[in-house]
């Protein structure tokens, strides 16, 4: 299992969360950059999941959210 990993970081929810900001623009370049890497490292039966974590830095805490498979990819064997 290889997990491609996006960490997001905020100081509050004023703005929404860390997850909310990765929209289709930024799913679409995490892709791309996976797809390089797997041309290059990919070895026959791995499979691939992309995991969001979104952390919250707020001055009494701090707040973790770790997404597995947050959203797919198809990779050709």
């Amino acid at each position: 299992m290889v997990a491609f990993v996006e960490v997001k970081t905020r100081k509050s929810f004023d703005f929404g969360g860390p997850l909310a900001s990765i929209g289709w623009r930024k799913k679409r370049e995490l892709i791309r950059s996976a797809k390089v890497w797997m041309s290059r490292y990919q070895r026959p039966g791995d499979t691939f999941r992309f995991d969001v974590i979104g952390v919250i830095l707020c001055p009494q805490h701090v707040r973790i959210q770790h997404v597995e498979n947050a959203f797919l990819i198809e990779s050709r064997s």
